[in-house]
């Protein structure tokens, strides 16, 4: 009897709630901590930045329409498919990282458990962003958040998939949708991740996964004009690069969310869903 050829896995791009290859056609090379090759992932071009961003546009009404409960409700689900993949991850993140399989599943297990806390507060985080402002008049003064939009996010490089869920969560459990940038040396668990949100109830176009070279699709996203917000945890070793990046944004005065040293694991607080949040105050007379 001949030996069986393993199926190899092929890894695409998550646009749109389908996954299509890169419009260039390019793909690269990933390799392990010790150089051994483990698959070859797509190379995202400017073109499809800009198909993300218009996937992203497209969800973002009815993701930010929907009631903070259901939101929650659908990032719960998200940990519960990851828990049945939990072995795959575990072995992805090992080979991405470089880590014994125990300290791969530390942070697997600390990822599936992030997606859980950020869903207790998608109906929780109103109560502590708006409030009711004493006013001097016959006035009721109520602020409350609203998500900023289009959010683009550069995922950190050290942490191909604790650090992935702790950027995602929390700009999309406020009702912002996403297009994620996967760390450039360890893609694939971000790749994985995808096929986890296409069967898990969230809308296709909420999250959107680019492969590639950080710098090749960053500058694009951060120009765009039609993107909100973007998150630069990517380039937090890169001040020269950072930098360029918020001059980018500037352009039409996105929210800009600085790179910064971050222990992932540490425990996330509200930061990160309160830096993609707008408030809008309303003014209502009172009643005689």
């Amino acid at each position: 009897m001949s030996e069986r050829l393993s199926v190899l896995k092929t890894y695409k791009l998550y646009v749109g709630g389908k996954f299509p290859r890169s419009e260039s056609g390019r793909v690269y090379e990933v390799t392990d901590a010790k150089g051994k090759w483990l698959a070859n992932a797509p190379l995202s071009s400017r073109k499809d930045a800009r198909d993300a961003v218009v996937a992203a546009r497209k969800a973002f009404g009815g993701w930010s329409g929907a009631t903070a409960y259901n939101r929650g409700q659908i990032l719960y689900r998200i940990a519960e498919m990851l828990e049945g993949r939990r072995e795959q991850f575990v072995s992805e993140v090992a080979d991405a990282e470089g880590l014994s399989k125990s300290k791969a599943a530390a942070q697997v297990d600390a990822a599936i458990d992030r997606w859980v806390w950020y869903a207790g507060w998608s109906d929780k985080i109103a109560q502590i962003a708006g409030g009711a402002n004493p006013v001097a008049g016959p006035y009721f003064n109520l602020s409350t958040p609203e998500p900023t939009g289009v959010v683009a996010v550069l995922a950190p490089q050290e942490s191909s998939f604790l650090g992935l869920v702790s950027v995602i969560a929390p700009a999309i459990v406020t009702g912002n949708t996403v297009v994620v940038v996967a760390g450039e040396k360890a893609p694939l668990p971000a790749l994985s991740l995808a096929e986890v949100l296409a069967t898990s109830d969230l809308p296709g176009g909420v999250v959107n996964v680019l492969s590639g070279r950080t710098a090749e699709i960053a500058g694009p996203l951060a120009a765009h004009q039609d993107v909100n917000a973007i998150d630069l945890a990517g380039v937090s070793g890169d001040a020269e690069e950072a930098t360029a990046l918020e001059t980018a944004a500037a352009d039409n005065l996105k929210r800009v969310l600085r790179p910064q040293a971050v222990d992932w694991a540490a425990d996330p607080g509200t930061g990160r869903m309160l830096a993609f949040l707008e408030t809008k105050t309303v003014w209502h007379p009172m009643g005689v």
